[in-house]
């Protein structure tokens, strides 16, 4: 059996400080490309140190989706595999044995391996989701200005496997900037107006900016369009519409999205966490323990990026537990607050609202 052919290849800019990590991470690939954006560091020269294969390019307009087919176009055509990551990001040990484990010559196409977007304080996974960027050498190219994805044309079926002995964590630079990323959204949205995912996010962006008009206009659009079908997905918009509608101070609207939100999916925690804030804001301690005791019926956290940590941390015991004391349920009172201790050990107002339930 021949050996399979993997090539790793990224975009690069300004990323000095994460390619020793990231080139020993992906070290087990046959051959690492990077295409350098313009960096003003010294990433090129450090690259080019550690043997990657480096190329510089300069787009007069950017779009992160032309950057990756341009940086795809210098791996040779007798690769495989072709494994696109950031610098930013680092895969498990013993990922390549992994992938050539499920992948077969000739079927697969590409391959979903565990992506842990975000982290917790205590170095936990917090959000995490199936990403889709192994893929084969021929037949793919990147569509959309941000927010990019693989689109696919070859002469076989679209064939997917499922890795979940592969991790990549991503571990971002809080310091860059997006800003970028607004403007590169109205250009794919203008380009796709019927694409609902871009939709969906350039709404979400909006409500980033606290544009929040925009954000509510944005996605009562997205909730409109045909392929808009993924219920986890339209519960989100109905939820940010919802942090919009609180963001202008119309608790009234919020509320009323929140409520969709949990009608759209009622087996995600969301609807129901995010719509327990807004009671415990306004005092209405029934409505806070009601929703919370909803939401804890829901033991399964998806493995999905529409997942909110807030709703798997300490936030939803902590709230119910004040909303229970209020309500005059003292050992609910104290059960929950020992699980929101449980969650966050450190945090001191939890351990004072625990002697407060306790002392009475």
């Amino acid at each position: 059996m021949n050996r399979l052919k993997i090539a790793v290849y990224a975009i690069c800019k300004n990323e000095e400080k994460f390619i020793p990590r990231w080139v020993k991470s992906m070290s087990a690939a046959d051959e690492i490309f990077v295409t350098d954006t313009g960096s003003e560091d010294n990433s090129v020269t450090l690259l080019k140190n550690y043997g990657v294969n480096v190329s510089e390019i300069k787009l007069k307009e950017w779009r992160f989706d032309e950057a990756r087919n341009i940086s795809l176009s210098f791996v040779p055509e007798d690769y495989d595999i072709c494994v696109c990551t950031d610098l930013d990001e680092v895969f498990s040990k013993g990922w390549r044995k992994e992938l050539e484990r499920v992948w077969i010559k000739g079927v697969t196409t590409r391959v979903k391996y565990n992506y842990i977007w975000s982290f917790k304080k205590n170095g936990e996974s917090d959000v995490s989701f199936l990403l889709e960027k192994i893929h084969s050498r021929h037949g793919f190219k990147w569509i959309h200005p941000v927010h990019e994805v693989l689109e696919y044309s070859g002469d076989i079926p679209d064939s997917y496997a499922i890795c979940n002995g592969i991790t990549l964590s991503h571990y971002p630079d809080s310091s860059k900037s997006r800003a970028q990323y607004l403007k590169l959204l109205e250009l794919s949205v203008k380009e796709s107006p019927e694409d609902d995912r871009n939709m969906h996010y350039l709404g979400r962006e909006y409500m980033y900016y606290g544009r929040y008009d925009d954000c509510i206009e944005t996605l009562k659009k997205h909730l409109m369009l045909k392929t808009a079908d993924w219920l986890d997905e339209r519960a989100a918009s109905m939820r940010y519409i919802a942090r919009s509608y609180k963001s202008k101070g119309d608790n009234y609207n919020a509320s009323r999205w929140y409520y969709r939100a949990i009608a759209e999916a009622p087996y995600l925690r969301e609807g129901y966490v995010e719509a327990a804030l807004l009671a415990f804001e306004e005092g209405n301690w029934e409505k806070v323990y009601s929703l919370i005791v909803e939401a804890l019926k829901i033991k399964i956290k998806p493995i999905s990026y529409i997942n909110e940590g807030f709703c798997w941390d300490s936030t939803i015991f902590d709230i119910g537990s004040i909303a229970a004391y209020y309500m005059g349920l003292k050992e609910k009172a104290i059960k929950l607050i020992k699980e929101a201790i449980k969650l966050s050990p450190d945090d001191e107002r939890l351990k004072q609202n625990y002697k407060i339930f306790t002392s009475e």
